[in-house]
């Protein structure tokens, strides 16, 4: 199975999907745990939230699931909020600290898997952000996610609706910024942080070179906003997906016009 699909597009916008795949090999699959199988840290539908709203657009699309390894992981596995609860490169929980392995991967299995799925994702975002700058002198990643609203490992409380993350404006222009925060807050029933408890994963910090002409935004999403509920079976809600992807359009589609205008 291919790790990674690509659609290419003329946008100067590419749109990042680490976590919305659900590919486990059937050897690593029998290696999880029941908890483990659920599979319940997925960006669930994320893909299917975002299609079609930009015309144009690039999307680079992990097929493999992040217990496999996660792709907005550094691929030496250096954690992203120290001091934090997190997951690393190869999961050893879930997103609430439950073990999810019956036979947990060594540092060999993790390499092999860096090599076969994290490798290979990577390779294929730089060349489709390096083939968009080439169009346009300008390329904007924007990294789409989504994680549960209620997190107690994680975060106390409940997660905002848009978690924008630019790692405090290192990672893209500030206009770019300002305009996802000023539409995020216009919109109606919603709430949004900037640099919140989800500041940017590596693909942000990695990508995100403003001053070469390469910037990138995260976006996570609390699920809350797209899904029936938070559980399995993780019902996509197409009521609440039709109420939700105006305003993402309005975000890519403002983007796309912002990010152009830092052409040199």
């Amino acid at each position: 199975m291919n790790p990674v699909e690509i659609t290419r597009g003329d946008s100067p916008i590419v749109l990042g999907l680490p976590h919305t795949g659900t590919h486990v090999p059937p050897d690593i699959m029998a290696r999880l745990n029941a908890q483990g199988q659920i599979l319940a840290d997925t960006d669930w539908h994320i893909h299917r939230l975002y299609n079609g709203l930009l015309p144009g657009a690039t999307t680079v699309r992990a097929t493999f699931h992040r217990y496999v390894i996660d792709a907005n992981r550094p691929p030496d596995g250096e954690s992203l909020y120290p001091g934090q609860n997190t997951t690393g490169l190869v999961p050893l929980t879930d997103f609430d600290g439950v073990n999810i392995w019956a036979d947990a991967p060594d540092q060999a299995d993790i390499e092999a898997r860096r090599t076969a799925y994290h490798a290979p994702y990577h390779a294929a975002l730089q060349a489709e952000l390096a083939r968009v700058h080439a169009l346009h002198g300008v390329a904007l990643l924007y990294d789409c996610h989504s994680i549960r609203a209620h997190i107690p490992f994680l975060f106390d409380g409940t997660l905002p609706d848009f978690n924008i993350g630019t790692v405090n404006g290192v990672t893209c222009a500030l206009v770019l910024q300002e305009t996802v925060v000023d539409i995020c807050a216009k919109a109606t029933g919603y709430t949004h942080i900037l640099n919140g408890r989800f500041k940017g994963g590596w693909t942000t910090r990695h990508y995100g070179q403003p001053e070469a002409g390469f910037h990138a935004i995260q976006m996570e999403l609390a699920q809350a906003t797209h899904l029936e509920t938070e559980a399995p079976p993780f019902d996509y809600s197409d009521e609440k997906a039709a109420r939700l992807r105006p305003v993402l359009a309005e975000i890519l589609e403002t983007l796309a016009e912002k990010v152009l205008e830092l052409r040199p």
